[in-house]
């Protein structure tokens, strides 16, 4: 009877054992599938910051193009008035 509960002891044993490791396994997987999605994610944001600074600059430079045509219009439209 006492080595029954020995080996039912010891396989117990090795279930924990085991069942440990898996959990600590599952832990690391866990924390290196977040550790690369937030590298993915601050990838993604300096992505997005260095995009939307591209379009500042498309933007002013449309402003300035579209200054400088009203300007010349302005300056076509006073010429032609004076004449």
């Amino acid at each position: 009877m006492i080595k029954k509960f020995a080996l039912l002891a010891t396989v117990a044993a090795l279930f924990v054992a085991c069942g440990s490791s898996t959990t600590e396994n599952m832990e690391n997987k866990a924390d290196e599938a977040a550790n690369s999605g937030q590298e993915l994610l601050d990838k993604a944001a300096a992505e997005a910051e260095a995009a939307a600074a591209e379009a500042a600059k498309a933007a002013e430079a449309a402003v300035d193009t579209a200054s400088a045509a009203a300007e010349t219009a302005i300056d076509a439209a006073k010429e032609a008035a004076a004449h």
